[in-house]
């Protein structure tokens, strides 16, 4: 990565990972970046990795080149406005936050700051991140660059338009909680048959993270590896045919489609 400073309002669990994965990797000094946070206790721990803490959200924002907006949607408004003093034309701006667009950023600032909105997902944590990300038009490639290494430094990042920023979210922001769902009923289903929950977690999920390696290493389709999988009149064809009848792959699709017209209604 480049020389340029990072800076960060909100020193939560994206913010972390973010910083983690740019110092695990030796990526960025921790002295090229930059932490604001209402909350004493977080910054205590970015001082720990070496990372400067900032008296106010606008110290942040004076001191760093790239600014990572690390706040929750409804905090938006409040932050752009409280930083719009130490704003120029120079700054950048990453929005992570559900809904949040790059017009209402720069609009909100009251300046055409270069701009890249961002979905991650919570995966990124543990370094197995899966973002999606656009760029506004008026930003370099260098400093786009920039901020698409602080995201694949932590996983598989993906680029679409602006357009399709909040229908992506039902597909990586809050998919997680689609899988850990399912994992959940196998968990109780293999609970109330006897099994040992905390065993049969493990079984769960190793084989969801050899079913996505199958995904993307195998070459096969998804239809192609449910029908391997399947045997006529066998087990798993028995299985398939009850979570059929019973919706549950229309289901999916609903409910995304309801997670995308939420992130419209919260959009801005």
């Amino acid at each position: 990565m480049s020389n340029k400073k990072i800076g960060f309002i909100g020193a939560g669990n994206m913010a972390t990972a973010i910083i983690n994965g740019m110092i695990g990797n030796k990526a960025k000094e921790p002295s090229m970046i930059y932490v604001f946070d209402l909350d004493n206790a977080k910054l205590d721990i970015m001082k720990q990795k070496g990372v400067n803490a900032c008296a106010s959200a606008n110290e942040a924002v004076e001191k760093s080149d790239i600014i990572v907006l690390a706040v929750k949607p409804q905090n938006y408004e409040e932050v752009l406005l409280g930083i719009k003093s130490s704003v120029t034309a120079e700054k950048v701006f990453v929005t992570i936050a559900a809904g949040i667009s790059i017009s209402y950023v720069t609009e909100t600032l009251g300046v055409n700051c270069p701009a890249v909105r961002v979905m991650p997902n919570t995966p990124l944590l543990l370094g197995y991140g899966a973002t999606a990300m656009c760029r506004s038009e008026n930003i370099s490639d260098e400093d786009f660059n920039e901020i698409y290494k602080m995201f694949s430094l932590s996983g598989e990042v993906c680029l679409f338009p602006e357009s399709k920023m909040n229908e992506v979210i039902s597909i990586n922001g809050s998919s997680p909680a689609y899988f850990y769902l399912f994992a959940l009923a196998m968990k109780q289903y293999a609970e109330e048959a006897g099994f040992d929950g905390e065993t049969t977690l493990k079984l769960i999920a190793k084989t969801m993270e050899g079913s996505a390696h199958m995904i993307l290493e195998s070459g096969d389709s998804l239809e192609t590896l449910i029908q391997k999988v399947s045997s006529k009149g066998g087990t798993t064809i028995a299985a398939l045919d009850v979570m059929k009848s019973k919706g549950i792959p229309e289901a999916i699709k609903e409910g995304m489609a309801a997670c995308t017209k939420r992130a419209e209604e919260l959009g801005k």
